[in-house]
């Protein structure tokens, strides 16, 4: 049996769509356009109540949201894959810190840059939380490129963090392109190059990062 991703191109179902093709997992993309609002119809609001992607159908049925999460759950589900440093380990806490780190201190800026106006009225104040989103979002992204060990983010390899990472440095309108071109995060965007150029993976970005 299949996993079912539900996702736009571009979104955090990148993260999702390249863990299960590195990982070889069968899978089926269903997608959901974040430009027609379909992530708010009651079809997409039965699988997800919170209205966000991706979310990940697994083979029994249980649906998994939050791309981390989902991360995770696939280095689980496919241990001979290598996805993460083994148990118990340094590494594996490194694993963790960061993981989690770029969940919580990154992804929820990236909705605040791109939508500001949910979050404030229209007009000067939106672009002004906007601006603090960026910025907060460049600071978090110079604390992780100074933790990258190179040529991968851990030491012990490529990793679940690789792919999660190099997600980030695509969303450049979040960030802001002319910050991207003056080269703050040179690792991260090696890290990239290199997430892109893996066998499995590369028709994966080419769909969602290839304009």
């Amino acid at each position: 049996m299949a996993y079912t991703i539900f996702g736009d191109k571009g979104s955090g179902a990148f993260s999702a769509e390249a863990v299960l093709a590195e990982a070889g997992a069968p899978y089926e993309f269903h997608f959901v356009s974040l430009e027609k609002n379909e992530q708010k119809k009651p079809e997409f609001l039965a699988i997800n109540p919170s209205g966000k992607m991706p979310a990940l159908r697994l083979p029994e049925g249980e649906v998994i949201t939050e791309s981390s999460a989902i991360l995770l759950t696939v280095a689980d589900h496919f241990p001979n894959a290598r996805l993460l440093p083994p148990q118990a380990g340094a590494a594996r806490a490194q694993a963790y810190r960061w993981l989690a780190f770029m969940a919580s201190e990154i992804y929820p800026m990236v909705e605040v840059s791109d939508y500001p106006e949910r979050f404030a009225p229209e007009g000067a104040e939106a672009e002004a939380l906007r601006q603090k989103a960026r910025e907060r979002i460049r600071e978090r992204l110079v604390i992780v490129e100074r933790f990258v060990a190179g040529p991968w983010f851990l030491t012990s390899g490529f990793s679940i963090l690789d792919i999660y990472a190099s997600m980030f440095t695509r969303w450049r309108g979040s960030i802001g392109k002319e910050w991207l071109a003056e080269g703050h995060i040179p690792k991260l965007e090696a890290i990239s190059k290199g997430v892109s150029q893996r066998s499995a993976i590369a028709p994966v970005w080419a769909r969602h990062f290839t304009r």
